[in-house]
């Protein structure tokens, strides 16, 4: 990233250039990002191809005013940490769905980062609800956060048998909040091209919940959430009290997205093929 690309995106986030890069300015870029760009499918169901190459994704987030999901927001975001002196890693998830199963090989992208103060930490702006602040990469206690009550834990074997867990090369970890599985993360290093066949899945595969839904979410200053699901706008206050209503016509839609998301649209995104979906005949 050049530098005005880097300052474009810190006025995105309204933060200033930090002088150095520390566990505190980590903590502050982190909740900023959740508060100012959007976890947002919205391009799976605009005809709009997702790549996960870093300048695709820093044109989107920083040139678009848009967000994205996984592979989008937390590789954008790797890029700007890289660039101001964090020591970054991008680690390969699989999420738990129904009944426990895992999802597909990099399903999730999430960061391993260090700071110059000595802490490493796992950051993760791409996930919608989950810590609003990075979690110590080390610890295996309970970590409170606004979010949720989250913990790391080693794993044991997976389904098909491959170890993790202490002593094992590599151990997989588990990722959990209020006691329930979010997602298993691999340490293993990885760059932000592996992730191509997971993003062109989730972006084009009818058993992806990302092609047979629409979401646009964000934090709010409040500690609580806001959230366009197709043409519902659910706002959640910090302590979970809920406000939800249906929106009317295609007006109303543009304009809360423009006005709570800061997305300029032309059309209203609507569910339907996937694109790239195989068709029969």
């Amino acid at each position: 990233m050049n530098s005005a690309r880097i300052d474009s995106y810190l006025r995105r986030l309204g933060a200033a250039r930090p002088a150095r890069p520390t566990a505190g300015v980590l903590r502050d870029l982190h909740l900023r990002h959740l508060r100012t760009v959007p976890f947002e499918n919205l391009s799976v169901h605009l005809g709009e191809e997702t790549v996960p190459s870093e300048e695709r994704l820093l044109d989107k987030v920083t040139g678009s005013g848009r967000g994205g999901f996984c592979y989008e927001l937390n590789g954008a975001f790797a890029a700007l940490l890289t660039s101001l002196g964090f020591e970054v890693t991008l680690l390969a998830g699989r999420v738990y769905g129904d009944e426990g199963r895992l999802g597909i090989p990099y399903d999730h992208l999430a960061l391993r980062v260090g700071t110059v103060d000595g802490g490493e930490w796992l950051a993760d702006v791409g996930f919608g609800a989950h810590s609003h602040f990075p979690l110590a990469f080390a610890e295996r206690g309970e970590q409170a956060d606004p979010g949720g009550v989250f913990r790391i834990t080693e794993t044991g074997p997976d389904t098909a048998g491959a170890a993790g867990g202490p002593g094992a090369v590599g151990g997989d970890l588990d990722v959990l909040r209020d006691g329930k599985p979010q997602y298993r993360l691999e340490v293993r290093p990885r760059t932000l091209e592996d992730f191509t066949a997971g993003a062109w899945w989730h972006s084009t595969s009818p058993a992806s919940h990302f092609t047979r839904s629409l979401v646009c979410s964000l934090v709010t200053g409040d500690g609580g959430r806001i959230t366009l699901g197709g043409r519902t706008l659910t706002v959640t206050a910090a302590d979970g009290t809920r406000e939800v209503r249906e929106l009317e016509g295609d007006d109303e839609v543009l304009r809360v997205y423009r006005e709570r998301f800061g997305i300029e649209l032309d059309r209203v995104p609507e569910v339907g093929e996937p694109r790239g979906a195989a068709r029969n005949g």
